[in-house]
């Protein structure tokens, strides 16, 4: 058969074949290629990888115990083992009798306190004990005694600073709520976090002397609220949403239980001139007020579809009442005009979502709400009848506690933490973001505050992993 006749393509294709392979040879490509196969080729290393014996195990004689449990075995389960293995501990030791903060009876110090030994827990009450509070005349007073307890005065705010030394973990997990004592000699921080958790922090105390934060369990939920009496700092109030108030009473070194309810309670206050009276929200929008003199309730209404999430009274008119609800709005109340039955505010603001929180500024001429609509209102006027929006990002996500604005030491700025681990601060004036508080130190999200009522400049944010960051004017 006659050979088929190449096409120009199929020739043109043999010839640079052949080209290619005369130019590799005369490079001697193949005779490296080998060279450098037999360098890389090495003997592989032993690892720690688990190894098959060449030879198999003799088998044991001795017999193989199947564990077996009760149940298929058919046998009733033994009463003495039904709480679980014992630990390798002292038989002859006594048992535990702490109280638990789920029961509805007061709890001393040292039973809620988180150690085994009292000193700490000693420590701290003498501590508090000792506190004088160089601001307070007997002599005058409650108005002005309260004009004089809280400092006031602009900040410059580039002045803000974090140093280390002002920064501690107090308590596990997510912070709440974040309270300085109103003192002028000491700073000391009061916290409560989600687990039921009081965590205080002597910030001035030596570190030389190892007990500086001490951690109490008065509550068996979150810790919805705190409250220090500014004349008898010797008295702190606390709250959690598993339906209890308590007073912590240095004097008589106990938890004691104001109230307790049926219902979670969200948040506490109290107005400036009435520090016997505890004003609550719980459940789904009820507020009361509780007299601690007459051990009940005074009053309870309705005033929201949904949960309470902040109470605030302002400074100039104990009757003016401000309430931020889940439901979306905040209310200002006017307490001597609150009907029983349908209860109408003076003035109501609306935000898309939640608002977590609402609070009159100084002087009581504003009113700040913080909404997870991604909006910071502003009240203001001779009614609060006038409101700006100003738009900061809020949402956090379900680790991070809600951000709260709060006001500082006068009406021209709120503080609001935010997602990039710094502090927002707010203009009124300008009614935007102004300038924000920036550390190398910072390193987790502030998103609770409180504005120390003594001292000019001195900021505590808290955080979601249970630290406290103090900033202070230098």
């Amino acid at each position: 058969m006659a050979a088929k006749k190449l096409t120009d393509y199929e020739r043109r294709r043999i010839e640079n074949i052949k080209r290619n392979e005369e130019m590799l040879a005369s490079l001697q490509i193949q005779s490296r290629i080998s060279q450098l196969s037999a360098v890389t080729k090495r003997p592989r290393a032993q690892g720690k990888s688990y190894q098959r014996s060449p030879q198999k195990k003799q088998k044991s004689n001795s017999p193989v115990v199947l564990r077996r449990s009760l149940r298929s075995q058919g046998i009733p389960p033994d009463s003495s083992t039904a709480s679980g293995p014992k630990d390798n501990f002292d038989d002859n030791s006594q048992p535990t009798d702490k109280k638990s903060p789920s029961e509805p009876i007061p709890i001393s110090m040292r039973d809620a306190y988180n150690g085994d030994i009292d000193i700490p827990n000693k420590k701290l009450i003498e501590t508090i004990k000792g506190f004088d509070d160089e601001s307070m005349d007997k002599n005058c007073v409650l108005g002005d005694r309260i004009e004089k307890g809280k400092a006031s005065g602009t900040v410059n705010l580039e002045s803000l600073r974090l140093e280390p030394d002002n920064i501690a973990r107090i308590v596990p997990g997510r912070i709440l709520n974040v309270r300085f004592f109103p003192t002028n000699n000491v700073r000391m921080v009061a916290v409560g976090n989600k687990y039921g958790n009081i965590g205080f922090w002597n910030v001035d105390a030596p570190q030389e002397d190892g007990d500086v934060i001490f951690l109490y369990r008065p509550h068996s939920g979150p810790v919805s609220g705190i409250l220090v009496d500014p004349f008898s700092v010797s008295k702190m109030i606390t709250s959690c949403y598993g339906g209890f108030i308590r007073v912590m009473d240095i004097e008589k070194e106990m938890f004691d239980l104001a109230y307790m309810s049926e219902h979670p309670i969200f948040s506490i206050s109290q107005r400036p001139h009435d520090m016997k009276s505890i004003y609550y929200g719980e459940g789904k929008g009820g507020l009361g007020i509780w007299d601690l003199r007459a051990g009940k309730s005074s009053a309870l209404w309705n005033l929201h579809e949904d949960r309470i999430n902040t109470i605030d009274f302002t400074s100039e008119n104990c009757n003016i009442m401000a309430t931020s609800s889940t439901d979306g709005s905040a209310c200002i109340w006017d307490l001597r005009k609150v009907g029983a039955h349908k209860p109408k505010s003076l003035q109501t603001v609306f935000h898309k979502r939640a608002v977590h929180s609402a609070y009159f500024s100084h002087s009581g001429r504003f009113l700040a709400t913080t909404s997870i609509d991604n909006n910071v209102g502003v009240l203001s006027g001779a009614n609060y009848e006038d409101t700006s929006m100003i738009s900061h990002y809020n949402h956090t996500n379900r680790w991070i506690s809600s951000f709260r604005g709060i006001w500082g030491w006068d009406d021209s700025y709120i503080y609001i933490g935010n997602m990039e681990r710094g502090v927002d601060v707010i203009s009124v004036a300008d009614k935007k973001l102004d300038f924000t508080l920036r550390s190398e130190h910072m390193t987790a999200i502030p998103c609770r505050f409180d504005a120390h009522q003594k001292e000019v400049g001195m900021l505590a944010g808290a955080t979601s992993g249970g630290q406290v960051y103090i900033w202070t004017a230098s």
